[in-house]
């Protein structure tokens, strides 16, 4: 089991071409990578309606980043592309959906305290970080 989807995944993969390459177009993004441009075209829509991407139609158009990646944590691109994040049944929202044993369960509040800490972990990562990796910035420099 994955914690991120194929969707983050990609998702990372085309806002780290937008970052090198703004205003590319779903199908350049698609051919770049050897992926379905209808599968990359439903990602870009889904991130410009969260306001991480914007569009501009027309010859001139294309994708652009639309918020500083310093500033948007992976968190921020899971719960925008997937469900929000939880662990274990438990750690969702409560419920009917949520765990029978939820009032019995010995481990209830270890399990939160992990949830707890993934998350922080999620927030404290910016798609800056993911997307421009450190070597990257040197090799730029020196060209």
């Amino acid at each position: 089991m994955a914690l991120m989807s194929r969707k983050v995944d990609y998702a990372l993969l085309i806002l780290s071409e937008l970052d090198r390459h703004p205003g590319g177009c779903a199908r350049a993004v698609a051919e770049r990578f050897g992926l379905g441009r209808p599968f990359v075209a439903n990602i870009l829509k889904t991130l410009c309606r969260s306001g991480l991407v914007s569009s501009q139609r027309g010859v001139r158009g294309g994708y652009a980043i639309a918020r500083p990646l310093e500033f948007v944590s992976l968190s921020d691109l899971m719960e925008a592309l997937d469900e929000p994040i939880r662990l274990a049944e438990c750690t969702g929202s409560p419920g009917p959906e949520g765990c029978p044993l939820a009032d019995a369960c010995p481990v209830r509040g270890p399990v939160a305290e992990v949830h707890r800490r993934l998350c922080d972990v999620l927030r404290g990562v910016s798609l800056a970080e993911l997307v421009r990796p450190a070597g990257r910035a040197v090799v730029l420099a020196e060209r």
